[in-house]
């Protein structure tokens, strides 16, 4: 478990980027790391779409200022009607499951030596319209990707971390 740890740890939100370009294997790779996550029920109700034409790409950053200049961004969504729903208070899962194939993504970006960062502050329905091909999808994040621009470091929050005492009991 010490390699994952250690990934765990170096893993840290990118926002700036080279202009050198990602090679389709390794969006292939990331893509492949969401698909492995595990989803409740296995419904795997989320879908990603591969911003990458450089139109996309600007279309999709005047939705948000933190697209960071990326050339690559992955928009990940959620389908509540295809997840699993907790019988005993019919909460749907989608957005868990979504967060789950978005983590994966995250940390296998880091693993290939990507850079990305976790984005929920976009204007939804500005990405509705822009990309009518998400309706029906509750938009969970986007993932500005590339490889880290030189000088480009963790925050300095990143290693501000709560002490396992503190956030979890035994009972």
């Amino acid at each position: 478990m010490t390699d994952f740890l250690q990934l765990a740890h170096d893993r840290y939100s990118c926002r700036a980027f080279s202009e050198r370009p990602v090679e389709r294997e390794k969006i292939d790779a990331l893509l492949e790391a969401a698909v492995a996550a595990p989803t409740a029920v296995d419904r795997q109700p989320w879908h990603a779409w591969v911003v990458e034409t450089p139109e996309a790409v600007a279309r999709l950053a005047a939705c948000t200022r933190f697209h960071f200049d990326a050339r690559v961004i992955v928009m990940l969504g959620a389908d509540p009607a295809r997840s699993w729903v907790r019988k005993y208070d019919g909460r749907a899962f989608a957005d868990v499951d979504a967060s789950i194939a978005g983590t994966h993504l995250m940390l296998a970006a880091h693993d290939l030596g990507l850079g990305t960062t976790w984005v929920g502050h976009f204007d939804v329905n500005a990405v509705r319209e822009a990309f009518p091909e998400t309706e029906g999808y509750d938009l969970i994040a986007l993932f500005p990707l590339g490889y880290p621009a030189e000088g480009d470091a963790p925050s300095p929050k990143h290693l501000e971390r709560l002490p396992v005492s503190e956030l979890v009991d035994w009972v």
